[in-house]
């Protein structure tokens, strides 16, 4: 028999949104999360997907997000834009900023841009994939919680830290890419957890610093960089310039604010976008197509090209809707009671 239960995205989206107001969320902060959310599970990222709920649910109950805050857009400087989510979730900060950046990104050619005071629940490749479908290069990073220890260590210091990256391609799907500096998100450690099923050599360490594949010592004791001391340079290069650059929290400081609510991170967000026009001119046209070229070579010899499967996911998804765990469906129903 299948624990799962197939729903349309409309279906994950509403059942996400219904129980976020049912609990004070702001109707336009909850069609936002909820939009975000639906988007995850859509993708095939099911850690991504309603299964974030739970996260924003212990937020809400803790008391540790605000459940009405207006965002409030700052014109910097010509290339520069502040969102402060005011202690909300972060989708709706950045669905509001985004157009200011994209308007400056044209103008200078290059804009950057802070989302602040906000808490974090979900994958950066929607943001991304938003800037490129502007016709701009984009990047998105952002800190955590403090789960994970530096190459070399055994203490938890720094986030799950993600970079992403997005580029546009003339007439079709972005080119994006979304990974943790961790060697897995922390929701994928979560679901092995969940489902009692080791994970893969290398996630993390007990609370002694041996390494484990048990996924509830591995949330006991620290997560770990992928690649040693490349992810782990990569994960600090976050926590500066989505921590401190942004004036906002470092995942210590994120990890403390939740207090032991199992909450939603607590932080900052930095974005950039390019715009290729402003850049390049006229040639724009012939050096993007260079690009294409680029990419035909990767697929050409048999490659994985980021985000392919993700869109393949998506199509598919939007054909027949998606697969959520009965067990899941069960504890998110539950909270309309």
């Amino acid at each position: 028999m299948d624990d799962r239960e197939r729903l349309t995205i409309d279906e994950v989206r509403d059942l996400a949104a219904r129980v976020l107001v049912r609990h004070g969320l702001a109707p336009a902060h909850a069609e936002a999360c909820a939009d975000v959310m639906a988007i995850g599970e859509r993708d095939g990222g099911g850690s991504h997907g309603i299964f974030r709920l739970l996260m924003c649910m212990n937020s809400i109950r803790a008391g540790k997000v605000a459940l009405d805050a207006e965002p409030v857009v700052e014109d910097v400087a010509p290339g520069l834009v502040r969102v402060d989510a005011g202690g909300a979730f972060a989708p709706l900060a950045f669905r509001r900023g985004l157009p200011v950046l994209a308007r400056k990104a044209r103008e200078a050619g290059v804009a950057a841009m802070a989302v602040t005071n906000c808490c974090h629940f979900a994958a950066l490749f929607p943001e991304v994939e938003a800037i490129a479908r502007e016709g701009l290069v984009g990047f998105a990073f952002t800190p955590s919680h403090a789960w994970v220890a530096p190459a070399g260590g055994s203490r938890p210091l720094l986030g799950t830290n993600p970079v992403a990256f997005g580029w546009p391609r003339p007439g079709g799907d972005p080119f994006v890419f979304d990974f943790a500096t961790s060697a897995a998100a922390r929701g994928e450690i979560e679901l092995h957890r969940r489902e009692g099923t080791p994970t893969p050599p290398g996630w993390g360490v007990d609370a002694a610093g041996s390494p484990t594949t048990d996924a509830a010592a591995i949330m006991a004791g620290a997560m770990l960089p992928f690649g040693g001391h490349k992810g782990s340079a990569l994960s600090l290069m976050v926590e500066l310039i989505a921590g401190p650059l942004v004036g906002d929290m470092t995942s210590v400081e994120s990890l403390a604010f939740d207090a032991g609510a199992k909450g939603a991170p607590r932080g900052g967000e930095l974005l950039l976008a390019i715009d290729p026009a402003r850049l390049l001119g006229d040639a724009a046209p012939a050096h993007l197509a260079r690009a294409e070229a680029v990419f035909d070579a990767v697929v050409s010899q048999g490659a994985r090209l980021p985000s392919l499967r993700r869109y393949a996911a998506r199509r598919r998804a939007e054909r027949e809707g998606v697969l959520v765990p009965r067990k899941l469906l069960d504890e998110v129903r539950a909270m309309l009671d």
